[in-house]
């Protein structure tokens, strides 16, 4: 049978796809710009005859009704790999139907799929190319794994998403259902970085040399010390998530991903999200390559790269170098994601070479709390081990913690901390036989 007839025999409406989904079904949907918002808007129409049905998501980019309405619980859960507005606002209100699944991005699928087979994968893709390939463009961290487990796969269709390279194809022979739902790709605004952003990223680039790998989130502190690397030489980028910084780099010939360990000549990522502009660079840009996040994440794959430089942000640091990412306290605001992760895999780098960098203002609140903590807010997720710690900068500096004391540990640290909070730090962590 010609792929076009296979396609055809296989398309449905959205709501015929919904209503696949039955009690105590695992749901597992596509993450961020991948969102299959079609079928996911419409998953409340079938709250009225299901009964426990959990659906796996990563930054769910819309407050969906399955999870938003009080109404829901019982019928529908979002257990979620890492929060975004909407399950914190859900779990806020305490609607009773927002979970977190804790987890390091790179075993995200293979541990879910270990505790229990998913019944049913939704994702988006591009149509079919003339030899029957779909894209699923712009995101297989743990999407292809998933796929490949799940008893039903339904794919929404957008030909506004572009077509891009690396493990992202599949044949529509290994699809069950296919839905149409052209909408515009999700895209990520470019927050503007403030004077403390700008010196935080001045920081960061200090640390980081010609010849570099770097990983690189989003958000005002990645992208000013992306706008800080623009003085750097052939930089590469291995990293979980691509952004419209890592294009510009590219466009600016500071990146050109030629001194990499692997993959030379290539960017290489799990998913990306961003504007439209760089949605077109992606489309058919056979420089990036996109490949399942257990082995972009895998921390002994991470290592193997030139001069590695893993970039993330926090919310606190505690006086011995543990750092708190995703909670405050027992309030969990986003999730471990890749973390971990990079952060491993650089300063296990086998050039002896790599480093890992993690950044955070040094107050909160408007000025009102200390970043830098004496011990962690009770109830807080240690995000990375303190003896994974490498460097910790904020606007007044670099604390250097590896391999250090705990007394070193906490002079460091109470170095960046803001000035008008040193002198309670340092009398607290006396307290703490700390110094």
């Amino acid at each position: 049978m010609k792929h076009q007839d296979i396609y055809k025999g296989k398309l449905i409406a959205i709501d015929e796809a919904v209503a696949h989904i039955a009690s105590d079904n695992d749901v597992v949907v596509a993450q961020c710009a991948s969102e299959p918002q079609g079928c996911m808007s419409r998953f409340h129409i079938v709250a009225d005859r299901v009964q426990d049905v959990r659906v796996f998501s990563v930054l769910t980019l819309k407050a969906y009704d399955f999870y938003m309405k009080k109404e829901m619980k019982g019928h529908f859960e979002l257990a979620s790999w890492f929060h975004a507005p909407g399950s914190r606002e859900a779990l806020k209100a305490n609607t009773g139907t927002v979970t977190y699944v804790p987890n390091m991005l790179h075993r995200a699928a293979t541990d879910r799929i270990h505790a229990r087979r998913p019944d049913i994968f939704f994702g988006t893709c591009t149509p079919p190319d003339r030899h029957g390939f779909v894209s699923l463009s712009l995101g297989i961290t743990y999407e292809k794994d998933i796929i490949e487990a799940a008893r039903l796969v339904i794919l929404e269709v957008n030909p506004r998403l572009p077509r891009t390279f690396g493990d992202t194809q599949l044949h529509v022979s290994q699809v069950d259902y296919f839905v149409e739902h052209e909408q515009e790709v999700p895209f990520l605004p470019a927050p503007e970085p403030s004077a403390i952003d700008l010196a935080i990223g001045e920081h960061i680039a200090g640390l980081v040399e010609d010849g570099s790998t770097i990983q690189l989130g989003i958000g005002g502190i990645p992208n000013a010390a992306a706008m800080a690397l623009k003085g750097k030489r052939d930089l590469g980028v291995h990293t979980e998530m691509l952004v419209d910084s890592m294009m510009e780099l590219y466009e600016l010939g500071v990146v050109t991903n030629a001194r990499k360990g692997l993959k030379r000549g290539k960017f290489v990522t799990t998913f990306a999200m961003g504007s439209r502009k760089f949605y077109d660079w992606l489309d058919d840009n056979v420089a990036v390559e996109f490949q399942r996040g257990r082995w972009v994440n895998d921390p002994a794959v991470v290592a193997q790269n030139a001069r590695m430089v893993s970039i993330n942000t926090c919310i606190s640091v505690d006086l011995t170098g543990q750092v708190a990412s995703e909670s405050i306290g027992t309030n969990q605001y986003s999730g471990t994601g890749g973390q971990s992760d990079t952060a491993q895999g650089a300063v296990a780098g086998t050039d002896g070479l790599g480093k890992s960098i993690i950044a955070c203002y040094s107050t909160a609140k408007g000025g009102t709390v200390s970043t830098i903590t004496p011990t962690l807010m009770e109830g807080s997720a240690v995000t990375l081990h303190r003896s994974l710690v490498d460097h910790v900068v904020t606007e007044h500096g670099v604390a250097r913690l590896r391999g250090r004391t705990v007394r070193e540990r906490a002079k460091e640290l109470i170095n960046v901390a803001h000035p008008d909070f040193r002198a309670e730090l340092t009398v607290k962590a006396r307290n703490l036989g700390y110094l």
